[in-house]
């Protein structure tokens, strides 16, 4: 291909980029026509430019003082020297046929890369999404009976733990119960729960939330529900209504300074409630099916045996976190009841966000 001839030159400002675009003018030429050779050099390439190049123009281009020599594949440096422009290249040293250089692909292959929301081929296998669904009335034995499962991935899921991926009337649930703490043996309970990737509920005394109020911030950062369980743990149902609402409140007050969160469940302390105890709460009393004795048998393994003996789906499991063997104990539950195929879910999960008044009478 024969580089040369008289250009239609731009202006004198416009001369810089001109030379520029005859660089890709010249490249592109040649890779679509296909006639002559394809410069393939960045030298040759500027080369071919000032080949090209008019001189300095005040309207007219400058005429060439040589003559292009035709070219065979490599473009013949011109025996003139184009007269100075602002911004024209300058002839380069050296033969521009033996240089290396990276060429630029002009017909790259294109890669597709799949929208973030794409429709997946098929839907998860193991994520079931329910509505919250009422209790269907309480058994026999227990009082209460668990219902639709709350959002909550169990042990071993690679969903997240909001997902909603168990329904409790699906697969079997237990709720772990924390009363009296927090305490400074709290913090240990919740590493363990996280590594079974288990939530709990936490019925909290109002005096321990004000000494220990940062462990109450990460239980519930951690998905796990807190509930009153007074501000002194006295016997509610021995005291006037008003100091049944003043327990309370006062516990609600110190969690919702810790979490920002009001509790929304109710364990009376030992368990005792009575007409005046439920009106004055406002909301779900909590006891529990199963009570392992932690409280008097300060044995890691014999709460374990007690708790894995007699959990059934539903159940609402007591421990209490101020106990150091019972904090022990959790991970032997945790690793025993999820081989079973048990799911940890908090009280609320357990009946879909919507207990009933009494969950349960006694353990």
């Amino acid at each position: 291909m024969h580089i040369g001839g008289t250009p239609r030159g731009p202006g004198t400002a416009g001369a810089g980029r001109g030379a520029a675009r005859a660089i890709a003018a010249v490249t592109l030429t040649a890779a679509l026509s296909g006639a002559g050779t394809l410069v393939t050099t960045t030298q040759a390439a500027r080369a071919a430019v000032v080949a090209t190049t008019p001189g300095r123009q005040t309207g007219t281009p400058a005429p060439q003082t040589g003559t292009p020599t035709p070219q065979t594949g490599t473009p013949t440096p011109q025996t003139g020297t184009p007269a100075p422009q602002a911004g024209a290249l300058a002839p380069q040293a050296g033969t521009p046929a033996h240089r290396t250089t990276t060429t630029t692909t002009i017909t790259a292959p294109r890669t597709t890369v799949p929208s973030p929301h794409a429709t997946p081929t098929a839907p998860p296998a193991t994520t079931t999404t329910s509505p919250p669904a009422t209790p269907t009335g309480p058994p026999a034995t227990p009082t209460a009976t668990a219902t639709a499962g709350a959002p909550l991935a169990g042990v071993g899921s690679t969903a997240p733990a909001d997902a909603g991926s168990v329904d409790c009337r699906r697969v079997k649930c237990v709720a772990l119960t924390f009363d009296d703490g927090p305490g400074p043996y709290t913090k240990t309970l919740l590493r363990t729960l996280a590594a079974y990737d288990a939530r709990a509920t936490f019925f909290v005394v109002g005096q321990n939330v004000t000494a220990y109020p940062g462990i109450v911030r990460r239980a519930h950062a951690a998905g796990h529900e807190i509930g009153n369980h007074s501000w002194s743990h006295p016997d509610l149902s021995r005291l006037p209504a008003k100091a049944i609402r003043s327990q309370l409140a006062r516990t609600d007050r110190a969690v919702e300074a810790a979490t920002g969160v009001r509790p929304a469940l109710v364990r009376p302390p030992y368990g005792a409630f009575d007409a005046s105890v439920r009106r004055q709460a406002k909301r779900p009393l909590v006891l529990w099916s199963v009570d392992t004795l932690d409280w008097r048998y300060r044995n890691s393994a014999r709460v374990a045996r007690k708790a894995i003996k007699s959990v059934r789906p539903g159940s609402v499991i007591l421990f209490h976190d101020i106990h150091p063997t019972t904090v022990r104990a959790i991970p032997k539950v945790l690793r025993t009841l999820s081989k079973r195929g048990y799911r940890f879910v908090t009280v609320s999960q357990l009946f879909g966000g919507r207990p009933p008044r009494l969950v349960y009478s006694r353990g």
